[in-house]
């Protein structure tokens, strides 16, 4: 097959930069493996806006976090009339939010635990009344931020300050969620293909910043002893997730098991990790697609859409200047 002219977006000035450098360097090598021309483009170096976007075929978004995941950069390619790698626009900035994303699935009937948003000039003692009515044990997070950033598990009234003071570090707002007893799970997609789903064991509290990028203790586990109706169930649940949001491309869907066997979705992430350590690429290999195969795909995929996303655009919002 004929080699395809590539710009390999990562980097950026997001809290997950590091990460973004990493998954960028490791797309950048597989297609080129596999005989594709691929230039780096790092939005914290190079003002996107003023790329001649005609020398490429594909943009492969290996961004992270803001401007990435946000539907920022998507809109500025759509603009630019540029084919790309993940969701549109629209979906991105649904998914990025995880009150959103939480509303779309209750209205749909995706099971996510229940939440109340939170805002950082709001007063201590309202968010205690919102916590006692989400009641503890719950987790507190940044509304949008990916990669564990700013989460905590809080199990008492005592906790709930430290956790608001670290959560609005990340984001002005936050989400008060209900915390799901059990094990964690993640399904991800490839163009709607459900890939083998993987639970996730880690000795702290949770899939937390150290559990994903810094202890080699955590585990990936394919062959839970679970029954295959409850992985069945997960994987549909992911699905569901997916397709509520409008996700097309690659996407991961996290998901809580509790102890009666529910899955519960807490968020989709619309530009997973992509080295090949990462969720998705492992369950990719588990069904034979290797990481270059798989980042050739990926692309190729991409080649085969008339317009970026057309039916997906929405009015047009301003994209933030890097300096």
């Amino acid at each position: 097959m004929s080699s395809l002219r590539i710009a390999v977006l990562a980097g950026g000035d997001s809290d997950e930069r590091e990460i973004s450098l990493k998954s960028g360097a490791a797309v950048e090598a597989a297609l080129s493996q596999c005989g594709h021309r691929v230039l780096h483009l790092d939005p914290a170096i190079v003002e996107l806006s003023g790329i001649d976007w005609s020398q490429f075929d594909v943009a492969f978004i290996a961004l992270h976090g803001r401007f990435g995941e946000d539907g920022q950069v998507q809109q500025l390619l759509d603009e630019a009339n540029v084919r790309y790698t993940g969701s549109s626009a629209a979906a991105s900035r649904l998914a990025f939010s995880k009150s959103a994303a939480k509303e779309r699935f209750m209205q749909s009937g995706v099971p996510t635990p229940s939440y109340e948003l939170i805002h950082y000039t709001d007063d201590l003692e309202r968010i205690q009344r919102q916590a006692q009515s989400i009641g503890y044990p719950l987790v507190v997070k940044p509304d949008t931020q990916g990669s564990s950033l700013g989460i905590s598990i809080v199990r008492n009234s005592r906790e709930l300050s430290p956790a608001l003071k670290l959560c609005f570090q990340f984001d002005s707002f936050g989400i008060l969620e209900s915390m799901i007893e059990g094990t964690e799970w993640t399904v991800g997609l490839i163009d709607l293909q459900i890939l083998p789903a993987i639970k996730i064991e880690t000795n702290r509290a949770f899939f937390d910043w150290q559990a994903k990028y810094e202890d080699d203790a955590t585990r990936y586990v394919f062959d839970a002893n679970v029954a295959r109706s409850v992985i069945d169930r997960i994987e549909k649940v992911g699905l569901d997730a997916c397709t509520t949001l409008g996700t097309s491309g690659l996407a991961r869907a996290d998901i809580r098991l509790d102890a009666q066997d529910r899955p519960w979705v807490l968020e989709v992430n619309t530009v997973p990790g992509f080295t090949d350590h990462s969720l998705l690429p492992k369950a990719a290999a588990r069904m034979g697609i290797d990481f270059p195969t798989l980042c050739d795909r990926i692309v190729r995929s991409c080649q085969k859409t008339e317009v970026p996303h057309p039916h997906l655009r929405q009015a047009s919002m301003r994209h933030r200047s890097v300096e």
